[in-house]
């Protein structure tokens, strides 16, 4: 895994810091018990991290930790104030996309400065992303690949047989044509402007790229970029066998396959309880097609991290430690909510949601390339992100787009 999670994972946290006698950062115990809070974003994972938590508080009873769950549209902008103003979590999870500004900005405490830092049960490349400046700063949690997850009695109402790893584009489009019922609400695909889930993919499958290699300059003007984009793209404006812009904005893409109103959705494996938990949703979950210079999917993931402003440093980081070691990995595992990033667990994720053939996603190891990042990451997303919106809504035709996102990207890219 080391080997094929090169360069770029990891996803996000916020909320307010708690407070007793102890000075901020001091590694002496505080008098009486301590509390810590932990930022989250995601409801789906929220039973499990109480999960984790509970099995903490039994190893050390002197510390209580208080999960605050911030939803993901609203968490960076909290956590940017609250870090400005030092009232941030003690722990919150940490993005790929982030860590090297908030790093920068000294917001967060080296965990490699911390006694009994062990990260030698995590892939290198995990370890590496967290790593700035020789110390490393966040924790890995887990990873994530995208797969194509398709329903079943849709496919079977259709006549159409379920993807597998021989699908291409075409079969993607041919399906999607096949499955798009107008008189009964369905969609074959959900394609949204979404980078993770869609866009970073195509482009890779296109044989296209993000950025460059030493993150300088940006790749989304490459023709073989357009074309990955322009795949995607027209499934809404070509095919129209995607919702539109407006009605994925109106109702999100993950909850319209959920509902049965679309037939596939190439989607990460952090959604898979949501679908297991969908009422009356038969589904399953296929390797994303081979684009005309093959097969690859994005590789992500989040990290564990400590505030650096935090009241109670020695608690905060036996908690980030239990974070880190196998029993609070296992229960990530054994719950289906993500799969871990300790090493050897991966099969018992695969195994905790029987139904659905979950070893895709190990397996897209093998197509795996980085997710995109650079020091400051949000410098040039932000813009992306909006003109990509705009060309999904017909706002602003792709090929000026990709120029003016590239042009956008080399210049935050030229002041890191």
């Amino acid at each position: 895994m080391s080997a094929l999670l090169c360069a770029g994972l990891l996803v996000a946290g916020v909320a307010g810091c708690s407070s007793d006698s102890t000075p901020s950062g001091q590694d002496g115990k505080a008098a009486g018990p301590v509390t810590l809070t932990y930022g989250i974003w995601d409801a789906n994972q929220q039973p499990a991290m109480q999960k984790i938590v509970d099995a903490f508080q039994v190893a050390h009873p002197d510390i209580r930790v208080s999960i605050q769950l911030t939803p993901s549209a609203d968490y960076w902008t909290k956590l940017q104030t609250a870090a400005a103003s030092g009232s941030a979590p003690d722990v919150f999870w940490m993005s790929s996309t982030r860590i090297g500004l908030y790093a920068d900005q000294g917001q967060l405490l080296p965990l490699s400065d911390r006694p009994g830092f062990d990260s030698g049960k995590f892939a290198k490349a995990l370890n590496d992303i967290y790593t700035l400046g020789g110390k490393q700063y966040g924790m890995p949690k887990d990873y994530d690949t995208i797969g194509l997850w398709y329903n079943k009695k849709l496919f079977d109402a259709a006549g159409v047989k379920y993807p597998d790893a021989s699908w291409t584009w075409q079969d993607v489009i041919d399906a999607s044509q096949k499955l798009t019922d107008p008189a009964k609400g369905v969609w074959g695909i959900a394609s949204p402007s979404w980078t993770q889930e869609n866009l970073y993919n195509t482009i890779h499958q296109a044989g296209g790229h993000v950025i460059s290699a030493d993150r300088k300059t940006s790749g989304l003007a490459d023709p073989a970029s357009v074309e990955g984009l322009r795949y995607a793209l027209d499934f809404v404006t070509k095919y129209k066998t995607s919702p539109t812009a407006q009605q994925m904005t109106d109702t999100d893409p993950s909850q319209l396959f959920a509902s049965g109103k679309v037939a596939m959705f190439t989607d990460g494996d952090w959604d898979t309880l949501t679908y297991k938990n969908a009422p009356g949703l038969v589904a399953d979950v296929a390797p994303l097609p081979a684009g005309p210079k093959g097969r690859a999917t994005v590789v992500n993931g989040l990290g564990n991290v400590i505030y650096a402003k935090t009241k109670h440093a020695a608690a905060a980081w036996e908690f980030v430690k239990f974070l880190g070691g196998r029993e609070a990995n296992e229960i990530q595992a054994s719950t289906g909510t993500v799969i871990p990033a300790y090493e050897g667990l991966a099969d018992t994720w695969v195994k905790s949601t029987p139904q659905f053939n979950l070893q895709i996603f190990v397996d897209e190891l093998q197509n795996a390339v980085p997710y995109p990042v650079s020091k400051n990451t949000s410098a040039w997303s932000k813009d992306t992100q909006a003109l990509l919106d705009k060309v999904w809504a017909g706002q602003q035709d792709l090929d000026s787009a990709a120029a003016q996102m590239a042009a956008t990207m080399n210049a935050a890219l030229a002041k890191e």
